[in-house]
């Protein structure tokens, strides 16, 4: 099985001292969103993608393409042409394929095959309501990342997530504690957790005080950078840069990618990704 050079949570550590940063840009390309003569043109997804990766990976402690994005215009190749970008240009930055699969067996086998053969992910975020043998499967490429769904952002997450179970707690609350204990078996297990949610961070870093947590919904979807690093962030700053018993790594996708419409978006986009990374930083 494959394993990169580093285990991923020791890539987010020296990469979070790095860029002294909790930002990870999510790459999420809307076609119709492009700049210019870009726009509507699936096919310059990499092209727009790599723009933006060349103007923020000194910025940012992880980048995040979402799969779905790249399958929808027929890009995987794109998306294969970005990971070998990344690598080449930001070898130290950890990259998330945020997949969020869910199956089990020969199925769940094949799913992360090609997150980390096919693509060479270091993480994957991973849905773990099928219980521990869906995510078993990718515990076989050592020193990968596995991130649950935990306590997600969107306002549906409430009609499972937040159910009560027969001990008392509830359910996003069980995975947490699961994350952080039996189900850790590799040592490379992270969360999501929304940061629409900050009191529900809170208690996510209780159970789990030392996991990653990937927080998606700073930005667009308007979570808050100050309450989120209060709730989730364990650490210091100090000369070496960001130091952490429990990281958290806040995503940024819209926000940043949309910036700017026109030729100047990558340097829009820089601009908004520095902006970020120092309101995330003033707030640990």
């Amino acid at each position: 099985m494959t394993a990169p050079l580093r285990p991923f949570t020791e890539q987010l550590a020296a990469a979070q001292r790095r860029a002294d940063s909790m930002l990870c840009v999510g790459l999420d390309p809307e076609p119709e969103r492009f700049p210019g003569a870009w726009r509507g043109d699936a096919s310059r997804i990499f092209d727009f993608c790599a723009a933006i990766v060349d103007a923020t990976h000194d910025l940012v402690c992880a980048f995040k393409p979402q799969i779905a994005y790249f399958a929808a215009h027929r890009a995987e190749d794109q998306l294969e042409r970005l990971m070998a970008h990344m690598r080449r240009v930001a070898p130290a930055v950890p990259v998330i394929l945020d997949a969020k699969r869910g199956d089990i067996g020969s199925t769940a086998a094949q799913y992360a095959r090609e997150a980390f053969v096919r693509y060479g992910a270091d993480a994957v975020t991973l849905s773990p309501f099928m219980g521990f043998d869906s995510i078993e499967p990718y515990l076989a490429h050592e020193g990968r990342g596995l991130i649950l769904l935990c306590r997600t952002s969107n306002p549906g997450g409430s009609d499972l997530q937040a159910q009560r179970l027969q001990d008392g707690s509830l359910l996003y609350e069980h995975i947490a504690r699961l994350a952080a204990g039996p189900w850790n078996r590799n040592g490379q297990l992270g969360l999501v957790v929304g940061a629409t949610f900050p009191a529900e961070i809170a208690r996510v870093r209780e159970l789990a005080p030392t996991l990653p947590l990937l927080i998606p919904g700073v930005g667009a979807q308007g979570g808050d950078a100050e309450a989120t690093v209060r709730a989730g962030w364990r650490g210091s700053r100090g000369a070496q840069g960001l130091q952490s018993s429990g990281p958290v790594v806040v995503n940024s996708s819209r926000a940043v990618l949309y910036a700017d419409g026109g030729a100047g978006f990558a340097a829009a986009a820089r601009q908004v990704a520095e902006a970020t990374r120092q309101a995330l930083r003033t707030a640990g």
